[in-house]
């Protein structure tokens, strides 16, 4: 391989997070009624084994020959018993990596008005649907805790190939949980940083107009 071969292939290619990930589409559902507009949030079925009874956004894993906003429609239909053209998606809110090797593409739209009527939980996905003013994330600050990650060294790891050996001065990191409280609801995790940052994006936005 000469040095053209490696300009065309690297000119050629895309960047990608590095590395072994599952890919998530999730959407914030917004229906417009009397009074302002809601965001659509769902209880998970307490017969799942991920995460029963806990609060959060349609949405779900990418199949392999499917984008993530593709995935957040596809789910959003699936949970709420509604075709996807009955979704209108706005666009992207900023994408979040964890640590628990996910990567998770949120979206905003809204469930267009005839279709408002037609929602229904899936029941072996979601025990409940409802909704929550749009307002209260505008004008409710979440409280947010940073969480410490820690490296689990396995066994065998070969500490003779590095300096200082098992004296290895790793580097550590944090991971922010965040937490809204909503009637006696509480809506936590990757559900309270989306939502977090539509709150921003939005009232950021409404500044800088």
């Amino acid at each position: 391989m000469d040095t053209e071969q490696v300009k065309k292939l690297i000119k050629d290619g895309r960047a990608r997070p590095e590395g072994e990930y599952q890919v998530f589409g999730v959407l914030v559902p917004l229906i417009d009624v009397e009074g302002g507009c809601r965001v659509l949030l769902e209880t998970r079925a307490s017969t799942l084994k991920k995460q029963p009874g806990e609060i959060s956004l349609p949405g779900g894993r990418k199949e392999e020959d499917e984008t993530p906003l593709g995935a957040a429609i596809r789910e959003t239909s699936e949970e709420l018993n509604i075709p996807e053209e009955a979704v209108s998606v706005f666009g992207p809110l900023d994408y979040l990596v964890t640590p628990f090797n996910y990567i998770i593409y949120p979206f905003v739209g809204e469930i267009k008005r005839p279709y408002v009527d037609r929602i229904k939980g899936a029941p072996d996905e979601v025990d409940e649907v409802f909704t929550v003013p749009l307002d209260f994330f505008l004008k409710t600050k979440p409280e947010c805790y940073r969480v410490a990650t820690k490296l689990q060294i396995p066994r065998g790891f070969p500490f003779e190939l590095i300096p200082k050996g098992e004296g290895y001065n790793w580097s550590s990191g944090t991971y922010q949980v965040c937490f809204y409280c909503y009637n006696g609801r509480i809506i936590w995790g990757i559900t309270a940083r989306i939502l977090k940052n539509l709150a921003h994006r939005l009232t950021d936005n409404e500044q800088r107009a």
